[in-house]
């Protein structure tokens, strides 16, 4: 269940996101388990800011891109909202690790 808004700037829409109490590692570990999505979660971990969907040369569709994004967000990995035209994703770092204490950055780690 879609519980929370991202944060977004005053200009930007916020996108539907759940709340993570409702989200168990299973859900977060099934998303993290796809090449394409673990490749968004690490460049989104490198990242000072929010990056635009547009920004990540996936070498895949634009709609199976899109697929990706929302696996993600519906995952409570990433936050995402929209400024005009552009869809802005960042990750839910803080909240995953009170959820998940340590996942996030063991991932990141492993090679």
């Amino acid at each position: 269940m879609l519980t929370s808004r991202a944060r977004s700037p005053a200009a930007g829409k916020a996108l539907e996101q759940p709340d993570l109490r409702n989200i168990g590692v299973e859900q977060v570990l099934r998303a993290l388990g796809e090449p394409v999505r673990l490749r968004i979660v690490r460049a989104l971990a490198c990242a000072e800011h929010p990056m635009s969907c547009g920004a990540f040369e996936l070498g895949v569709s634009k709609s199976t891109s899109t697929h990706h994004f929302r696996v993600l967000r519906e995952s409570g990995i990433i936050s995402q909202y929209e400024e005009g035209t552009a869809r802005y994703s960042e990750l839910r770092t803080t909240e995953l690790d009170e959820r998940f204490p340590g996942l996030l950055r063991a991932i990141l780690d492993a090679e």
